[in-house]
């Protein structure tokens, strides 16, 4: 693989393989050159230097329940974070299957029904819809977080209310899109959704066959 997608490889799956290909089907969410996703270990050690400079607060994270919220744990593990990590009861259920297919992911507690003196300082999981709801609200001083490509955009963390945005992603940014269309080198390419204009454009110039599909049921990111 490409030093791109190893620099934000999901320790928690199998890593995308390069497979040449007639026709290659790809999605487009962040298709714009302004988005450059950061390595995500890079904004693991941003919630850890938050944590470290307000001990008293819970920092509560912003995660969806299949694939987001196990890799930022297993990210945490791998930066050497291996206190007890809180969850959502939401959370809980794709956690415990994660572990039967071994997947480690240390010690997580159930957040509902601790105490606000035992939530100080921790690190706290929860769907992205909860950080604002009420159930929030419990936590000691709460500094909300939410783990999403869309945190790139100030705009966007600024409307969710989140002190504390993490870029990290599930899709390929600009970069790691065309990095794809290089290595797999398709002639004829196809795009499901997002941001598909510009992509279509720039892989035109470079003598790519593009096609854009309208597909139904697809939703941005941090919105679905």
């Amino acid at each position: 693989m490409s030093g791109d997608y190893k620099r934000r490889a999901d320790p928690t799956c199998t890593g995308f393989e390069v497979v040449p290909c007639d026709v290659f089907v790809t999605e487009a969410t962040f298709a714009l050159p302004v988005f450059r996703h950061p390595a995500d270990t890079h904004e693991i050690k941003k919630l850890l230097a938050s944590l470290s400079l307000y001990p008293e607060r819970a920092h509560v994270v912003g995660v969806y329940a299949l694939g987001k919220c196990q890799r930022v744990i297993a990210l945490l593990r791998g930066a050497g974070y291996d206190r007890p990590i809180f969850i959502h009861g939401a959370l809980a259920g794709l956690c415990e299957l994660y572990e039967t297919f071994g997947v480690r992911l240390g010690p997580l507690l159930p957040a509902t029904g601790a105490t606000k003196e035992a939530l100080k300082g921790q690190i706290v999981l929860a769907p992205p819809g909860a950080i604002q709801d009420r159930w929030a609200r419990r936590l000691p001083e709460p500094v909300s977080a939410l783990a999403a490509g869309w945190m790139g955009v100030r705009q966007r963390a600024r409307q969710r209310g989140v002190e504390l945005p993490l870029i990290i992603s599930d899709h390929a940014d600009w970069d790691e899109l065309n990095r794809s269309l290089d290595d797999v080198g398709a002639p004829e390419v196809w795009v499901s959704h997002g941001r598909e204009e510009a992509l279509i454009h720039h892989a035109q110039q470079r003598g790519i066959r593009m096609r854009a599909l309208s597909l139904v049921g697809f939703e941005e990111e941090d919105d679905a």
